[in-house]
């Protein structure tokens, strides 16, 4: 390996650590993370609307969780550990509107306030949280749409 290469994977490896120092400062540490997504889906599972869309597509909630737990620990310390297309598997889904993404939200919001031990941890997740959904939304939107659909999430609700 390089010089450069090396000079490179060790400020990623920083800009990593960085991150995630900055979340655990909030209270987003892996533990919270693990609780949010085991609160988060069992909310979502008694959910009358996002509920039996996840029903219909989860057979194997063990597995589903640890994958979203990688997720979230990917967005929120950049951990690099996550792989697939979110974007993708959304736009499979027929039918996603604003308030799908908006109710999922919502479900989110609750959880984080329930769980909430830091208000800017709070901050700090749902506002990747909205990020997220507002870019799923408008993709699909951008794709049924065309370019009328690029502000498809400019309602959604913040926390």
């Amino acid at each position: 390996m390089s010089e450069v290469q090396e000079r490179t994977r060790e400020e990623v490896r920083a800009a990593r650590a960085a991150k995630r120092a900055e979340a655990e400062a909030l209270g987003v540490d892996e533990a919270f993370v693990s609780n949010m997504v085991e609160h988060f889906y069992a909310a979502i599972r008694e959910d009358d609307l996002l509920g039996p869309i996840f029903a219909e597509r989860i057979d194997d909630w063990p597995t589903h969780l640890a994958r979203m737990k990688a997720f979230w620990r990917s967005i929120l310390f950049n951990s690099g550990e996550f792989s697939g297309n979110p974007m993708r598997k959304h736009m499979a889904i027929p039918g996603l509107e604003e308030h799908h993404f908006a109710r999922w939200l919502e479900l989110l919001y609750a959880t984080l306030r329930a769980l909430e031990e830091e208000p800017d941890g709070t901050r700090l997740v749902a506002g990747r949280a909205r990020s997220i959904a507002d870019s799923l939304l408008t993709g699909i939107a951008v794709r049924r749409d065309g370019l009328v659909g690029s502000r498809a999430g400019k309602d959604l609700p913040h926390v």
